[in-house]
């Protein structure tokens, strides 16, 4: 993946908001139903520490001592917003029971609605990651490890889930609680054992903070290494085979054992620096209560105002309340850096310039209007034409799509420092067959990846039927392409559902023709449940060849008026491509089609044959010419048959 910023304390507080945004935006009412719910249960702990200390004791237990009765005979006076109220211990207890059990369901409550929040967020950042993964370009994925955007998907927004359903929903009733106990021991008046509190505060938090700089980078850098370990591992189960024959595994071995020691290294970097925290801040905390308890009795030996044994017992428990949230947020913190890198990792994806198209020409159903010249209908008739709005205001033409396809002075290359295209021009007319030739790198796939423009050129025009391709919408110019690749992609799914991956309106009839203009009709109808089994891992159980068909298939089904076959018989035995010729010669009838072919017999009939050395067009013209003129072309012809 391409470097991302550090994960300094202004990046962690931006990805923190950004993943409250999300979890606002899946369940907006719940996700404001949890603040109330949070702060009455909160707000149930600090006053229970009041009724003990303020209450229980201070009007109930040391009256009744004083007086040698039992505390249920004593009448206690209980302040409230001013008022006093005389009450007995069993109607406190039983109002106090009551406070308890409201806290007991408002935490219920919270606990359930944070969890719905959190796998709703979780899922809406899935969709919105696969979303903006179908917007991307191909110089994205050109560019990346596959394995490592991979991990993406699974490892970093699995560690959303712990910090979105339970960490983020805990670490909000932390600072409540932190809050409510501040305000509720402010409201006691015993400064002494205040200012003892928020001292012990200040050095617990400045423990996290330094052992947390000296963790964090150990957890970003395990985020990243996992995705390196994840992508290597894609790689070798991908080239299993070419492992075996190479016999290369020892050295996948200990090149896996490099990453995964590393990545040991840092889990384990990580995890000391986490570990430590928890027993750091237990201790400060008894050591909290041990000077408390100190200060406090030594306050009311001294006769100090506002001092009292239920103000220690009561500050014991409210000081437990404002430290033990940085006790348990530390205990936790190890998750919550772990799930900062991984969202780190994933709004930089989210935040990847997708594919830009300032195209404005689209595709529309049409058919002939009396002058021969297309009139836009909604309905599906079989004939396409270009809507063309002029910019200038002054109306919009229809064009036919024919397929005339026009370079003009094109260069290219896929860093602008090196251009792999040099002044390349071509004209093909509807229904000519035009083939590229020459050797390896020469640039004959990439005049097929430009012509759908899965790259812009540097220089020069592209057009399809006179119209600059710059203009066209994407998704149209692709819609009027087909393309059959080397590499086949089959997807998990029935034989009838990849075939018509090239037409998705295409109906069952459709879809056979085109199998069997492919010749893949026949194998098909073998298959356990013909057009109906369905394929798994990109088609394992089918040859290369059956594969190739299936692909042959797809783009008949698409049925555009312009074909690209990029070595598309090249996993197809002798035999078999001349029966598929036959169907290729079918598919190929009245489209524009442009061949990429290593075997030269089989673009002999080619109307226009460019050889490419270097990115150059070195010879332009049909077989016969080109055999005359004993160049590269008859180099490559004649030594391809001896």
């Amino acid at each position: 993946m391409n470097k991302r910023p550090k994960l300094d304390f202004k990046t962690t507080v931006s990805l923190f908001f950004r993943l409250l945004g999300r979890m606002f935006r899946g369940h907006p009412v719940m996700f404001l139903l949890c603040i109330p719910t949070i702060i009455v249960g909160v707000a149930v702990q600090s006053i229970g520490a009041l009724f003990i200390g303020q209450i229980l004791i201070n009007q109930f237990i040391e009256p009744s001592i004083a007086a040698g009765r039992s505390p249920d005979q004593i009448i206690g006076v209980v302040n409230l917003f001013g008022n006093a109220f005389e009450v007995s211990l069993l109607t406190a207890v039983l109002t106090m029971a009551g406070l308890y059990l409201l806290g007991v369901v408002c935490v219920f409550l919270y606990r359930v609605m944070a969890c719905i929040v959190g796998q709703s967020a979780q899922m809406g950042i899935r969709n919105e990651l696969f979303e903006k993964m179908e917007s991307l370009p191909l110089k994205y994925f050109d560019t990346r490890i596959h394995g490592d955007i991979m991990s993406v998907y699974t490892n970093d927004v699995d560690t959303l889930r712990e910090l979105t359903s339970r960490v983020l929903p805990t670490v909000v009733q932390m600072l409540f609680a932190m809050l409510i106990a501040l305000i509720t021991m402010i409201s006691t008046g015993s400064w002494p054992l205040l200012l003892v509190v928020l001292g012990f505060f200040v050095v617990i938090l400045t423990t996290i903070t330094v052992v947390t700089k000296q963790s964090s980078k150990y957890f970003i850098a395990q985020q990243r290494i996992l995705g390196q370990t994840n992508g290597y591992i894609e790689e070798m189960i991908s080239g299993q085979k070419v492992v075996k024959v190479f016999n290369h595994e020892e050295e996948n071995k200990e090149g896996f054992d490099q990453l995964n020691e590393s990545l040991c290294k840092n889990v384990t970097k990580s995890s000391q620096f986490s570990s430590i925290l928890g027993p750091i801040t237990n201790n400060l905390s008894n050591m909290m209560y041990v000077v408390l308890a100190s200060v406090g009795a030594a306050g009311i030996s001294a006769g100090i105002e506002n001092l009292s044994v239920g103000t220690i017992v009561s500050f014991l428990s409210l000081g437990r309340s404002f430290i033990m949230p940085i006790a348990q947020l530390a205990s936790q913190i190890n998750m919550i850096i772990v799930a900062m890198a991984g969202a780190q990792r994933i709004f930089a994806m989210i935040d990847e310039t997708p594919e830009t198209d300032q195209g404005y020409v689209s595709l529309v159903n049409a058919k002939e209007g009396p002058d021969g010249q297309p009139i836009e209908v909604t309905e599906k008739t079989g004939l396409w034409a270009w809507k063309h709005p002029h910019t200038d205001g002054s109306g919009t033409t229809y064009t036919w799509l024919a397929g005339k396809i026009t370079m003009d002075h094109v260069d290219f290359g896929y860093n602008k420092e090196k251009i792999v295209l040099h002044d390349v021009s071509l004209y093909a007319k509807p229904g000519q067959k035009v083939a590229f030739v020459g050797p390896t790198g020469a640039g004959k796939t990439t005049i097929t990846n430009l012509l759908n423009r899965f790259y812009d050129i540097e220089d020069g025009k592209i057009r399809f039927d006179d119209i600059n391709i710059n203009k066209i919408k994407k998704k149209d110019l692709r819609r009027a392409m087909g393309m059959v690749l080397q590499d086949t992609n089959l997807f998990t799914a029935s034989v009838r559902e990849n075939i018509r991956y090239g037409n998705p309106d295409a109906t069952d009839e459709e879809v056979e023709n085109a199998a069997k203009l492919a010749n893949a009709d026949g194998f098909i109808r073998m298959l356990p449940e013909g057009y109906d089994t369905v394929l798994r891992s990109a088609g394992a159980d089918l040859s290369q060849g059956q594969r190739q068909l299936l692909s042959i298939a797809r783009a008949a089904c698409a049925n555009p008026p312009v074909l690209i076959l990029d070595e598309a018989t090249s996993s197809i035995d002798s035999r078999t491509e001349k029966i598929v010729a036959k169907g290729m010669d079918a598919i190929m009838e009245g489209r524009t089609v442009f061949v990429i072919a290593h075997r030269l017999s089989t673009i002999q009939n080619s109307n226009v044959i460019i050889v490419l050395e270097n990115g150059h067009v070195s010879e332009k013209g049909n077989h016969e010419q080109l055999l005359a003129a004993k160049g590269k072309y008859y180099q490559l012809y004649t030594g391809g048959k001896q």
